[in-house]
């Protein structure tokens, strides 16, 4: 194909500034179908339309005559068709994620999706209800999110900045000062900072902002010729650059500022265009329904026209306008850069040589090689200028023929990265396929750049193919989204475990008879594989009613945490309880167990945990710790008489002054006796002997520091200080303490009184069961080291030397050893005597010395 035919459909607007008009798709819709008698909506980067019959316009229609909204994709095939059966429709549009949207006259918005089906609903006029809306628009800002715009029969505007959000706000932008002017056009100017509204009425100009309390000033724009109304404007993408059309027939282009004018046309017509919309940011396209005429506005000034046979409706792009018409879907566009500078007449480019040279190849002539020299030190970027250009087209020869021609210089370069080439190969077939007639995306490279929105980031480089991926899902191309994944190689969960989910969740929304069959057949796609989450696929099936189906599939997820979630939500109790115990995750346990007990009867909740002994032993260590009295009533119902009895016990040590200590202690010891815990049910009943008898003293002695809680043994020893000697006798007797214990204490509470007389008497009041040494010790803590030496002498002879080193008598205590030959104690007085001994000192040292000697 010769650059002559390629060029042959493009036309100058300025210079070196060229335009091209693509015929795309011939329509496949029905014959029947007029644009002139519907009102079309078309989403933007080659989604879907919709047309419903303007009713505005007498037509013959067959049937009711009820009004039917027709949507088609963008080769003409139908997607679906549904009854409008609601309030009048004021505005219809699209938004980013090709959701229609539907602006009623009573200020209800309705959302449905590409095939027809409700989706959601909001009402825009929260603040007026008692107004009508007489016009409406929806917008995409330039962060790409959709928004709308109405207008109300008293004039006022209403925005809301996004509709994807759950909370939908709504603002009142600022009035205009009163008149008995109608507006005759406005226009929605939405940037990343802020949405605003252009409002002519009349020849007055005003730009409303998000502030109802404020009044706008009238603006005057720069126009040069008369006129008394603004009859259309537009606004550009990037909301940077602005076009209206006046009653005197004059086109008018600048930037929304009104600062700057780039030129003002005349278009020999005073009827108000059916379109006006900006190609791109750099030109204008106006349409006029009287004469199917378009006409083509650069900044400069420059114009086109093009008379069509048939009305035609515009859709504005990013890059350009599409063209659709009875029978034909076209794409205006400026001609890229970098395919001006390969394809143009008499071009001089590294790239017009090296697809010259190509094409000599290809023909076998020797010419080859003289275009190849012509662009030797430039052949990469000759390469580079043949791999940019060919995503910017549309004709299959067209692409064929710049990549061979990037492939054959390729061949000339060392070292020269293959992978733009790659990548350019395998995005063209992409995009090649989902232009295809069956599927109706008239997608260009430029839009499938921009169609994501800027608040999901710049940072990853596959954002927008999953964008693309997500509307091949939409329109329930699953197997083409799977195949164009995979071709691409793209991350397993933003590519093939993506689709499959999407694929199994509109599975379990079809009709089937057998659900265990469709969980299996699920399971056998999907596997095992990350990414994929059976919960959201379980869940989808509940909200189809298909509980059944849900629980199938939550067998194959991998997640208990997910699984456990869903079987509650869909009250499959014992199932969640189950797979939290299974799981081995406690927290996950106890988060099951805790939401049963707020869900379900206290009975049934007792009985369900009761047969799952990991789930009710959790509960009651959690009761233990949060809820103590739930626990009494676990044990009632388990009969487990020995826990009552502790919790019971547990309840009298919390609360030591409670007059209930008696009857609990007595309902202990009765637990125990029923439980068999006879030991137990013992010691409970000498407690509360103890209380009551110590309750007794209390009353009797009046002492300052009550008895009563105090231990046995705490009990005889006051009763000891207090020289109550029987009562201590009675508490020995009745509690059985031991006579050692029993001496213990008397010996040391009569050292500590000083009753040096009495802790005689008591010496010899029989013989004593702990020995003599106790007194011993208890007459040296005290100080009485004389009274000491009278407890010694009755003490066995062996024991003697070590109690005369205890009471610091060294020279009985070598003396004693000595005689006993003991040799190690004779050492230990060595080491404790000092220089104040130095006598002593050598005498031991002679001890040492002929024990020593005697020894050898």
């Amino acid at each position: 194909m010769s650059s002559a035919l390629i060029t042959a459909d493009w036309f100058r607007l300025g210079q070196d500034l060229y335009y091209r008009k693509i015929e795309i798709y011939s329509m496949q819709w029905n014959q029947e179908i007029k644009l002139e008698n519907f009102i079309v909506a078309s989403a933007l980067y080659g989604g879907p339309l919709a047309i419903r019959r303007d009713e505005r316009k007498v037509t013959k229609v067959r049937g009711p005559g009820q009004s039917v909204i027709s949507i088609f994709s963008g080769s003409g095939q139908t997607l679906a068709s549904f009854k409008w059966t609601h309030r009048p429709i004021v505005h219809m549009g699209w938004s980013n994620d090709e959701n229609l949207i539907c602006v009623q006259d009573d200020g209800n918005v309705v959302v449905y999706d590409m095939f027809g089906r409700f989706v959601h609903k909001f009402n825009i006029l929260q603040k007026a209800h008692d107004c009508k809306i007489i016009d409406a628009r929806v917008f995409i800002n330039t962060k790409n999110i959709a928004g709308v715009a109405v207008m109300t029969s008293n004039f006022n505007v209403f925005i809301v900045n996004s509709i994807t959000t759950t909370n939908i706000k709504t603002r009142q932008l600022s009035d205009v000062p009163r008149s008995n002017l109608e507006p005759t056009a406005w226009e929605v100017v939405s940037d990343e900072i802020s949405t605003d509204v252009l409002f002519a009425r009349g020849k007055e100009f005003y730009r409303l902002k998000q502030d109802e309390h404020h009044t706008s000033v009238m603006l005057q724009p720069d126009i040069s010729v008369q006129y008394t109304a603004i009859l259309e404007m537009s606004v550009s993408f990037n909301a940077r650059h602005l076009c209206f059309f006046t009653d005197s027939g004059h086109l008018w282009l600048g930037s929304t500022d009104l600062r700057h004018k780039y030129c003002e046309i005349e278009t020999d017509t005073i009827h108000r265009p059916r379109q006006l919309v900006w190609c791109g940011n750099e030109t204008v396209v106006a349409y006029w329904e009287n004469d199917d005429s378009i006409l083509i506005v650069g900044k400069n000034g420059k114009t086109q026209s093009y008379m069509y046979d048939s009305s035609v409706y515009l859709v504005a792009e990013i890059d350009g306008v599409r063209i659709i018409s009875n029978a034909h879907h076209e794409l205006l566009q400026k001609v890229p850069e970098v395919v001006q500078k390969i394809f143009r007449i008499n071009s001089t480019e590294p790239g017009s040589f090296l697809l010259e040279a190509s094409k000599q190849f290809q023909k076998g002539s020797h010419k080859a090689n003289e275009y190849i020299t012509l662009v030797k030190s430039k052949l990469e970027e000759a390469v580079n200028q043949c791999l940019d250009a060919v995503g910017y087209e549309f004709d299959p020869e067209i692409q064929k023929m710049l990549i061979r021609a990037a492939q054959f210089g390729k061949c000339f370069v060392a070292e020269i990265s293959p992978n733009k080439y790659v990548k350019m190969c395998r995005l063209l077939r992409v995009l090649n396929a989902i232009r295809d007639e069956k599927v109706g995306i008239p997608l260009t490279i430029e839009q499938l750049r921009y169609m994501k929105t800027k608040e999901s980031g710049y940072g990853d480089e596959t954002e927008p193919l999953k964008n693309l991926l997500d509307r091949l899902i939409v329109r329930n191309m699953y197997f083409l989204a799977l195949q164009i994944a995979k071709y691409l190689k793209l991350p397993e969960c933003s590519g093939s475990s993506y689709i499959l989910v999407h694929w199994a969740k509109y599975k379990v929304g079809q009709h089937h008879d057998d659900q265990e069959t469709v969980a299996r057949e699920i399971a056998e796609k999907l596997g095992y594989s990350s990414g994929v989450s059976y919960r959201e696929i379980a869940e989808k099936a509940s909200e189809f009613g298909k509980n059944k189906l849900a629980i199938k599939l939550l067998d194959y997820e991998s997640k208990a945490s997910e699984q456990v979630g869903l079987l509650l939500k869909l009250n499959e109790h014992k199932s969640a309880l189950h797979k939290a115990i299974e799981s081995g995750d406690t927290d996950l346990v106890y988060m099951v167990v805790l939401k049963l007990r707020e869900k379900m009867p206290l009975g049934d909740f007792k009985m369900t945990i009761r047969n799952f002994p990991v789930a009710q032993s959790l509960y009651i260590k959690y009761c233990k710790e949060y809820y103590k009295p739930a626990l009494s009533e676990i044990y009632i119902q388990e009969d487990d008489f020995a826990a009552q009895a502790q919790l019971v016990l547990e309840e009298c040590l919390a609360d030591k002054t409670s007059f209930t200590i008696d009857s609990k202690l007595t309902a202990a010891a009765d637990f125990y006796k029923k439980g068999r815990k006879d030991l137990n049910a013992s010691l409970c009943e000498e407690n509360l002997k103890l209380l009551k008898l110590q309750r007794e003293f209390d009353e009797k002695l009046q002492v300052e520091d009550k008895i009563t809680g105090k231990s046995v043994h705490d009990t005889c020893k006051i009763l000891l200080e207090l020289k109550e000697i029987k009562l201590a006798e009675k508490v020995k007797n009745d509690f059985k303490i031991p006579d050692k214990r029993y001496w213990y204490l008397r010996i040391n509470t009569l050292a500590r009184q000083k009753e040096w007389v009495e802790l005689d008497k008591f010496c010899k009041l029989k013989k004593s069961p702990v020995g003599y040494g106790p007194f011993v010790d208890a007459c040296w803590a005290n100080g009485n080291r004389d009274e000491s030496f009278k407890y010694l002498s009755k003490m066995p002879e062996e024991l003697k030397a070590k109690y005369y080193l205890k009471i610091e008598s060294f020279e009985e205590a070598a003396d004693t050893a000595f005689q006993q030959r003991d040799v190690q104690t004779l050492i230990n007085i060595q080491c404790r005597l000092s220089n104040k001994h130095p006598q002593l000192l050598d005498k031991v040292s002679d001890m040492l010395s002929r024990l020593d000697y005697k020894n050898s």
